[in-house]
């Protein structure tokens, strides 16, 4: 049936979750505070169903037919997370067999109340061969402050009959209640009769955290060495596979103050990917298509704080503020040039192999974030549509993951590798390696030189310098102690210039780092200087209001107290 075949387009349980949430961000400009997730009983049979509901505008008949309907797409706006209609269809059928709606739209004081039905379940023993989809909707009536059925008796008690037969209430009193807690405007989606998977237990996870939804059996395991295993498995790059609150946290990349996601009774804490970096840099990219520069993003990338300790890395890539690529990798043995960096592993590592890779710098844990909106998601918004762009794209962040490691992998202990190795005089020990950022591509990068080198590698230059002395003694015999003084003191001055280089050059990472910090700390503290002088002309507006009201109840008073009553007869 072309209903459960639709519902394939999601691999993902959390993609389908996400697109479902996409609908209340998008009611933010309608005035939502709030989304809630959560798992709710269902009074027939006492299953588990999944709830979202948000406070948004709600829907007018029209738009709950619309939004229930197959084949219509009714987002046109461009500022709209989900642009496809379909998507709330595709979403909830993927997580479950039946979806029930609940939807209460208020507009010049009228209010309308609909309720609408997707179930599988009840086309397939129907035997309905094309979809049937019962709604009924109420307006409220002011005059008598009861509920008027639209659209026709017979029709109404039509669709009424299908839905108190299959859905969770068997009675249109059940069905009403369900608006009690939806307010004057808002919309409620529950899903019931949910998914199991391949080993036949439900593929949502209700039970092994009270206050999260799990992916059943998704746990996953990290390839690396015992000491490093617990830093790894409880990263967020780790946990977010499984864990609904931990990909929720990252699935926006702003979100208003004023909106809040609530997961099983309890707000979901907004997590900022960039922040979890250090030694950051921001490369500007703009990418063209025939000449044409079709826009322009900031890639912020770095290593992540745990590092090297953590065998995670990729690119975070969102769309319009929604996250579709999380940590995308787009380097892997394969695009090693005889270091390698560990990518989606086809095979598991043996404890001495990942213990080989560290020791020699093949382990990334490196992470960039990036909104890029000059490329189109695909209709379930778990990738992109694979355009020159993308393309592109692609093969600038695989550069910008190289360019990064070659000139700050020293920053956390690996030695920097010189590309093009010059043969020296063992005279010469210079410690100084000057970089610059790749010229030839089409972005602009914050280039500078990193004057930097391993603490491991100066031993090895300075046993380098010694085996060149020894050399030198072989082929001209013994120096006198005056010229053996003089070489140990330019040794020992090029290793003083080194360390002193490389103090120097962290000293100025560090000052870059606070510096970046403190201009985050200036914005955020300007938009809460914003919203704080909003509030404040508010509150001067009501006191105003309260003032003339005031003054117009004192004048009546007054007034009142100037007319004299009437003396008796």
């Amino acid at each position: 049936m072309f209903l459960h075949s639709n519902a394939t387009s999601h691999k993902w349980a959390f993609g389908a979750i996400a697109e479902l949430l996409d609908n209340a961000i998008d009611e933010i400009q309608n005035g939502a505070t709030c989304v809630v997730v959560d798992k709710v009983t269902n009074p027939r049979d006492g299953g588990p169903a999944l709830l979202i509901q948000d406070d948004g505008g709600g829907m007018v008949p029209e738009a709950m037919r619309q939004c229930m309907s197959f084949g219509f797409s009714g987002k046109k706006s461009k500022s709209a997370i989900g642009q496809y209609g379909n998507g709330f269809k595709t979403s909830t059928m993927r997580l479950g067999a039946d979806v029930i709606v609940f939807s209460r739209h208020l507009d010049k004081r009228i209010l309308t109340q609909s309720i609408g039905l997707l179930s599988y379940t009840f086309l397939r023993t129907a035997g309905y061969e094309r979809i049937v989809v019962p709604m009924v909707h109420y307006e409220f009536n002011t005059s008598t402050g009861t509920l008027d059925f639209l659209h026709g008796k017979e029709h109404f008690l039509s669709n009424l009959s299908m839905l108190l037969q299959w859905s969770p209430y068997a009675t249109e009193p059940g069905l009403l209640k369900q608006f009690d807690d939806i307010g004057s405007h808002g919309t409620k989606v529950i899903i019931y009769n949910l998914w199991s998977n391949d080993d036949g237990n439900e593929e949502l996870d209700f039970n092994t955290d009270p206050k999260d939804i799990r992916i059943s059996g998704d746990t996953r395991k990290i390839e690396t060495i015992p000491a490093w295993k617990t830093v790894n498995e409880e990263h967020i790059g780790n946990r977010f596979h499984f864990s609904l609150r931990v990909y929720l946290s990252i699935l926006y990349l702003e979100i208003p103050t004023s909106f809040r996601i609530i997961l099983r009774g309890e707000v979901v804490e907004h997590h900022k990917l960039a922040n979890d970096l250090k030694f950051p840099e921001f490369i500007l990219y703009k990418p063209q298509s025939a000449r044409i520069v079709e826009g322009e993003v900031i890639t912020t990338i770095g290593f992540l704080k745990e590092a090297p300790n953590v065998n995670i890395h990729g690119f975070n890539v969102y769309h319009k503020n929604r996250l579709i690529l999380p940590f995308w990798q787009v380097v892997s043995y394969a695009d090693s040039r005889g270091r390698g960096v560990v990518g989606k592993n086809l095979l598991p590592l043996s404890d001495f192999m990942v213990a080989e890779l560290c020791a020699n710098g093949l382990l990334l844990s490196f992470l960039g974030v990036l909104e890029a909106n000059f490329i189109e998601p695909t209709h379930n918004k778990q990738d992109f549509e694979k355009t020159s762009l993308f393309q592109k794209l692609e093969t600038r962040l695989k550069e910008m993951t190289w360019e990064y490691w070659d000139y700050h992998c020293g920053l956390i202990g690996y030695q920097v590798k010189k590309k093009h190795p010059v043969k020296t005089t063992p005279q010469v020990s210079s410690s100084k390696v000057p970089v610059s950022l790749n010229q030839n591509s089409s972005d602009v990068g914050i280039t500078k030189e990193l004057l930097v080198r391993s603490k491991q590698s100066l031993p090895n230059s300075q046993s380098r310098h010694e085996q060149g002395l020894l050399m030198k003694r072989k082929e001209h015999g013994n120096f006198g102690e005056k010229e053996k003084l003089k070489k140990q003191a330019v040794l020992g001055v090029n290793n003083l210039t080194a360390t002193g280089s490389q103090l120097k050059d962290q000293k100025s990472t560090t000052l870059m780092q606070e510096n970046q910090k403190l201009h985050a700390k200036c914005l955020e503290y300007e938009k809460e200087e914003e919203e704080l002088n909003a509030k404040v002309t508010q509150l001067k507006n009501q006191i105003k209001d309260v003032d003339n009201e005031y003054s117009r109840l004192l004048a009546e008073y007054q007034a009142m107290e100037t007319i004299k009553p009437e003396k008796g007869v």
